[in-house]
């Protein structure tokens, strides 16, 4: 009998929200669904700055505590169905998608269709592979509608606030979104960190690629902070170190909160917080997905891979505890030399490192462009990324004016100021990570980062002795210093092999 009663009280409730949303006069210039931390934050930067947000969750309740809480008093409308969330909004309507990466957000497209009509455009704010939101974007302008993948970096604040905005996807559509995206995102010097990215999956992969660059910047960081720790300093000479280069050319808002962190103290023993914190390192998959993307591409972002294995290693930390007891390194041996001047050195190290982390990261967003046919101002996206995310920093500024003056720039390596700030750390570079072998304290994104920059700067790699093995097992060709490039060759090393050759192909 209750279950009956139940079943009756919610198709009553059901009918309600549908004679309720056919009354609904339309006055909500956007709907957002997914009421969590970012959610929130963004339905409340809009409605600071004049837009009328309608908002649903599908834990219906979390809209009544919105409404009750921060949304109180706001121009905000709370509702409680897609249905009445779609009646609210003006044409062409316009709904964000705040919820969790994959399934949810295709549930949420295929909820949302039967409400929709032509024009209408979904826009999906989460961190979603790029691959699913170039296949949504083809699926809903298949059916009439338009569609948005954009990313939204800044975390909670930068929601609230002012986060970059990377949107791609439709690009008919655009021209609606614009004003409220550019309105709420972060400004540097009055420009929005926000523009349109490129179609299909492009406002995703640079979010990606962003995220990418994140890992590695956090890992330079880190690698700095053990490589001081080792040298002796104290967490408080530490911290005013950071704070101190948070004043010059490594300005940025990860340096400041690494700064931050090393000056917080733990409540219950007094030590530093960070010295209280366990050395496991999570992931959400954004670094792995630069990495995955990077190698299909066949682009050596080297660093930021580093950096993702960096976190996997941190994680087997009982494999690491037990082998600490029986596997044997250098004699700790103290700094020989200056501590002042070993910081500095350590400065340099890393800011010649993010040099060539960002120059990897720029180049797989070109090889990405013509693989799947963007036009990417890479100008822009260093603009975007300038206020409001993870990884903003003054340093952005000098790759943005780098591509205003060689839009056709093929490596930020060989862009005048960076040549220039490289050559000036280099040996400061070697010094460092040529101590920290001395010392065995692994720094993998440093050493990483100067193979890199070591390679691409050699007119010759080993790479003729790979290819000369390649073609002696399996036959796979090469081609030789005195033909054209495109000719192909086939040794018979044995003598017995033939002369039948494998096919050759690149990544």
């Amino acid at each position: 009998m209750a279950a009956k009663q139940s079943k009756k009280s919610a198709r009553t409730a059901a009918t309600t929200t549908k004679a309720s949303a056919a009354k609904v006069k339309p006055t909500a210039d956007i709907g957002l669904i997914g009421l969590a931390v970012m959610g929130q934050n963004l339905v409340l930067n809009m409605n600071d700055h004049g837009f009328t947000v309608a908002v649903f969750n599908r834990t219906v309740s979390k809209v009544d505590d919105f409404m009750a809480g921060e949304a109180k008093g706001t121009k905000i409308i709370g509702t409680h169905s897609v249905e009445e969330l779609v009646a609210n909004l003006k044409r062409p309507r316009r709904v964000m998608l705040m919820v969790k990466a994959g399934s949810a957000v295709d549930d949420f497209i295929e909820t949302l269709l039967p409400h929709l009509q032509k024009g209408d455009i979904i826009i999906d704010g989460g961190n979603s592979n790029f691959h699913d939101t170039t296949r949504r974007t083809e699926y809903l302008e298949s059916k009439g509608l338009q569609y948005i993948g954009t990313g939204v970096s800044g975390g909670e604040e930068g929601a609230r606030f002012g986060p970059s905005i990377m949107p791609g996807g439709s690009t008919s559509a655009w021209p609606h979104v614009k004003d409220i995206f550019q309105a709420i995102s972060a400004k540097v010097k009055n420009e929005a960190c926000c523009d349109w990215v490129g179609d299909r999956g492009a406002g995703h992969f640079v979010k990606m690629v962003h995220n990418g660059i994140e890992y590695g910047d956090m890992q330079l960081i880190c690698e700095a902070y053990d490589l001081m720790k080792h040298a002796g300093l104290s967490v408080d000479r530490m911290q005013k170190a950071f704070a101190q280069w948070n004043k010059g050319d490594l300005d940025s808002y990860l340096i400041d909160i690494t700064a931050q962190i090393l000056s917080k103290k733990d409540e219950k023993t007094g030590k530093p917080i960070v010295d209280v914190i366990l050395d496991t390192a999570g992931q959400k998959g954004t670094g792995k997905w630069t990495v995955i993307t990077a190698a299909d591409l066949g682009m050596p972002v080297t660093l930021i891979a580093e950096a993702v294995f960096a976190r996997c290693l941190s994680a087997i930390k009982a494999e690491r505890t037990a082998a600490s007891k029986t596997l044997t390194g250098p004699k700790e041996a103290k700094l020989k030399g200056s501590v002042d001047a070993f910081v500095e050195d350590v400065r340099r190290a890393l800011y010649a490192s993010k040099i060539v982390s960002y120059a990897q990261g720029f180049q797989l967003m070109r090889a990405a462009a013509t693989e799947y046919k963007w036009n990417l101002n890479y100008g822009n996206v260093a603009m975007m990324w300038r206020g409001g995310c993870i990884i903003r920093s003054q340093f952005l500024g000098k790759i943005k004016q780098a591509f205003e003056k060689n839009p056709n720039l093929v490596n930020l390596l060989v862009a005048p100021y960076f040549k220039k700030a490289i050559a000036e750390a280099q040996e400061a570079w070697r010094r460092v990570i040529g101590q920290a072998v001395a010392w065995g304290v692994p720094v993998p994104a440093f050493s990483t980062a100067l193979a890199y920059y070591d390679g691409y700067r050699a007119a010759r790699l080993p790479a003729n002795l790979l290819q000369a093995q390649r073609d002696y097992f399996g036959a796979h060709t090469y081609e030789r210093t005195d033909k054209p490039r495109g000719q192909f060759f086939h040794t018979n090393w044995t003598g017995s092999g033939g002369s039948t050759t494998a096919s050759t192909y690149t990544v």
